[in-house]
Parts: structure tokens; sequence; C-alpha cells
């Protein structure tokens, strides 16, 4: 499909602000700039492309990290100023190594405390960030390490321990248990998605989709 690049404004120096956004959690991942030469390279690969202001050069999402954003999408607002583009994420967005850049806590209207990360995605997506990074580079003493090392046996066994053990604490009617032996099982189970190398936004996506079948359910 071609590009219509006159129904596009261009500011004086021939950019557009491209929203990026993840299609299977709906999470903000981050804003960057495209010139017409990067657009059409995003329609043509696939890949998000990119025109940097600071080193004045084309450059592909994840050519480096490996954190590509396959394009689903790509929409331009009422003005057609400013583009939002729709995208499979791979690992984490933010260059920091955080799932999305938009992470900084600055103001909420009712004064509750704002999260520093993007919710559950941006929560998930972290813990699974640091759960790779040990699989990879973690020491002697390091647990996740070990889980990897000892192989999906282990990992499976954990996952059906700490399962038991949030059952247990939740016959005790103890939310502190439950809180604290849930919080192991999420752990232990997101260990296994990246054994199986799957992402929770894999996860999410597929949450998602259950969520549009219970909407349309008659229950």
């Amino acid at each position: 499909m071609q590009i219509d690049f006159a129904k596009i404004k261009f500011d004086e120096k021939g950019l557009v602000p491209a929203i990026v956004q993840d299609i299977r959690t709906g999470a903000v991942l981050m804003l960057a700039y495209m010139n017409g030469e990067s657009l059409a390279r995003t329609a043509e690969t696939g890949y998000t492309w990119f025109w940097s202001r600071i080193r004045n050069e084309l450059w592909n999402k994840g050519a480096t990290s490996g954190n590509v954003q396959k394009v689903v999408s790509i929409t331009y607002d009422c003005d057609g100023d400013a583009l939002l583009v729709e995208v499979e994420q791979t690992g984490n967005a933010c260059h920091t190594g955080a799932y999305s850049c938009f992470q900084n806590p600055l103001w909420r209207r009712d004064n509750t405390p704002v999260p520093e990360m993007d919710g559950i995605p941006g929560i998930l997506a972290e813990l699974y960030r640091v759960i790779q990074e040990k699989r990879e580079n973690g020491g002697e003493k390091s647990y996740t390490k070990y889980l990897f090392m000892s192989g999906q046996d282990k990992i499976l066994k954990k996952v059906g321990e700490e399962a038991a053990e949030t059952i247990i604490a939740s016959k005790n009617n103890s939310k502190d248990e439950v809180l604290y032996e849930m919080s192991d099982l999420w752990y232990h189970c997101l260990v296994l998605l990246a054994y199986h190398n799957i992402t929770p936004g894999e996860l999410l996506y597929v949450l998602s989709g259950r969520r549009g079948k219970e909407n349309n359910s008659k229950y």
C-alpha cells in the first residue's frame, strides 16, 4: 500500500512527530520523528524507521538492541501533523531498558501516587527484562540464573509449588500471604515465559482477546 504524502503536514524541517503504541497492551511506548524517507522505509520494511534530530540521520528502531517494532498500522490525526504508529513491540522500547519511555511521574488530578512504570504492562516488562538479564549475565549467587541452569523441570516444579502455596494462603484468608505467594508465583511464571522466549506483551495480547470474548458472551 502506497503512502499519500500529501496528507501529511511535515514541519519546516520536513519532520512529523510519531507516537508509537503497543497494539498488544495499549501502552504508549515512545515519541519520535519521521521524515518522508523514514516513513517510506517504515511502510516498505514493516518495521519502524525514524529521523534522529541529534545525529541528523535515519535510524531503524531495534537494529542494534534487537528491540524491534513490527508495524501494524499508521494513522494520521485530524490536522495531518502527527502520526500514530501501532506496533508489536519486541522487548523494551526505551533506550534506558524500560518498557516505555513514559515512566516518570509528574502530576495526577486526584493527588494519588503516579505509578513509576506504565501500569501492569510496564511492571511485567521491566521484571521480564531483569529476568532475561540474569539469565544471560547472572552470577553464581543469582537465583534466576540457577533456575535456567537447572532446566525446564526445575522451573515447572517451582511454578507448581508457588501455585500450591498461593492456594494455601487463600484458604488462610490472609491478604499478606496471598500477596507474597502470588508475587512469587507471577515471578516464576515470568521465568517460564522467558524459558519459552514468550514476552509478557504476547500474554497480555491473548488476555485482551479473552476480555473481548467475555464482553460478547451471554454471561
